[in-house]
């Protein structure tokens, strides 16, 4: 670790500051290249003046949606996740003072949050530590490439190698991400 973060420099993650719009950049994200995903995200942006609220998304005509590039079934969870945020079913400053497997358990309550878009939203936009996203490949990766493994790592492998990164998982994931995109390789 201490090569890459010589290599990759200062640690900054900038944050998202509103919940609502990290929680739907994540979902447009989600299985998309970056490229991709900034497209469509610029798009669903243009479609309102600045950035809409939960009801303006909700009162949006699906095909207007699919006109910027989401999948039918990426409109579905952006309108669900709007409609719990309208109803106030989901309080996303309430997240701010709840423990991160709380703030798990509440996003995954929305149909297209899963664990790792709740760890995103953990890291980005809560600015939380010690996130340690097991299910993200570009962790997994980086790993594989940093430990020399010549396959993948399991759930298992990643935590007992990340055990002594804590409190500070989400910085060493970070570095690994970020000398991945810099470097394509460790070391």
């Amino acid at each position: 670790m201490a090569k890459i973060i010589y290599q990759v420099g200062e640690y900054k993650i900038s944050l998202v500051k509103n919940p609502y719009r990290s929680l739907i950049d994540s979902i447009i994200t989600q299985q998309l290249s970056g490229a991709a995903a900034d497209s469509i995200s610029k798009k669903f942006q243009k479609i309102y003046q600045r950035y809409p609220k939960p009801v303006e998304v909700i009162n949006t005509s699906d095909s207007k949606l699919r006109a910027a590039g989401l999948s039918k079934m990426k409109v579905d969870y952006i309108k669900d996740l709007s409609e719990k945020i309208q109803s106030k079913e989901l309080r996303l400053r309430s997240l701010r003072d709840k423990s991160d497997e709380e703030v798990i358990s509440h996003l995954t309550q929305v149909k297209g949050i899963g664990r790792w878009t709740a760890e995103m939203f953990l890291i980005f936009s809560l600015g939380r530590l010690d996130v340690l996203p097991v299910g993200d490949l570009g962790l997994k990766k980086g790993i594989q490439r940093l430990y020399s493994m010549p396959d993948l790592p399991e759930k298992e492998e990643i935590e007992k190698i990340a055990e002594k990164w804590r409190p500070y998982r989400t910085v060493a994931t970070w570095y690994i991400w970020k000398s991945l995109n810099q470097f394509g390789k460790i070391g």
